[in-house]
């Protein structure tokens, strides 16, 4: 796989695409954020994508001088494949979503990783869940090594349980 060929996708409720076709995708605390947004994610994992602070280690958890910290809830998270398990807790509910979205209500939005580069975004990109503590944080001079960091066949699996998946 080359970098022009991985997308990073978006889903998002059907209903959010008037806003978004007019304003882009926005974050909550944009200036032209959506009033009307219609959240379809687990409230608390959301809830602790804004309380946590995560270290950009760029892939050397030892050698982090902490200098460089995010909190993964100021950016607008994307995923690497299409089969992710949020998808599935907001069509089947569970977890802390209240009411399970239809299928039909969920639209993925796509984008080239080479579009954000182009575009010159502050992004970041992990090679696990953000929240994790296993997980580390990239900066984008680490973009060009984005195919070799990412576990592409994590990223295509339909199966996320089991004991090898566990943040112990």
């Amino acid at each position: 796989m080359e970098l022009i060929n991985v997308k990073v996708y978006r889903i998002t409720h059907t209903g959010n695409i008037p806003h978004i076709l007019l304003n882009g995708i926005t974050h909550k605390d944009s200036r032209n954020r959506n009033p009307e947004y219609r959240d379809i994610g687990d409230l608390c994992l959301i809830n602790t994508r804004n309380e946590r602070t995560v270290t950009v280690d760029n892939g050397n958890p030892e050698q982090v001088d902490g200098s460089v910290s995010i909190i993964p809830g100021h950016f607008i998270p994307f995923y690497f494949g299409v089969k992710m398990p949020m998808l599935y807790v907001a069509q089947h509910g569970g977890n802390f979503v209240e009411n399970a979205t239809p299928s039909s209500d969920i639209i993925y939005m796509a984008c080239s990783v080479t579009g954000i580069i182009a575009a010159d975004f502050v992004f970041f990109f992990t090679d696990g869940h953000a929240t994790d503590k296993l997980t580390s944080v990239y900066d984008r001079s680490k973009i060009n090594e984005l195919v070799r960091i990412i576990d592409w066949d994590a990223v295509k699996s339909s199966y996320w349980g089991g004991n090898d998946n566990l943040n112990i």
